[in-house]
């Protein structure tokens, strides 16, 4: 299953620190390398160290294999078997059944990831891509600040 890929809106900022605004669809893996690395480019330092933080308690960032998107689907199984929703246990459930496992996905996933990069390049491996992991059904925009 092949998602559409996230749409870009660049805010203003330093040159250190960029916040990149993402609009996905909903619940998913959206692939965001492709949005990180101008950024990256971009750098006054040749060599560095690439800081992402995602500023949402309902979703999170993930290195992955960027090869086959069967790796991706499987991950999303397994974790929405992990955590169901309508769990008789949430009390947090305000916005809907998907509101509290989004907070307990992104509690057990990442919301920062550090990448070196070299010659203005991310040092990703041959299979490696950035993933934006949206634990919610309702899409919308999502804010990922870039800090080299």
């Amino acid at each position: 299953m092949t998602e559409p890929a996230p749409r870009l809106r660049e805010t203003s900022g330093d040159f250190l620190i960029k916040q990149l605004s993402i609009t996905i669809p909903g619940q998913g893996l959206y692939p965001i390398t492709d949005h990180v690395a101008p950024v990256v480019a971009q750098s006054v330092d040749s060599d560095g160290l690439c800081t992402l933080f995602i500023r949402h308690t309902s979703a999170s960032l993930l290195i992955q294999e960027n090869y086959d998107d069967s790796a991706r689907v499987d991950l999303e199984n397994w974790l929405n078997r992990l955590v169901p929703e309508g769990d008789p246990l949430f009390t947090h459930t305000l916005e809907g059944d998907d509101d509290m496992p989004s907070h307990i996905k992104s509690a057990l996933t990442a919301t920062q990831l550090c990448i070196p990069f070299q010659r203005r390049e991310l040092m990703l491996g041959t299979w490696q891509g950035i993933y934006l992991w949206e634990h919610r059904h309702q899409g919308g925009t999502r804010q990922v600040v870039v800090h080299l």
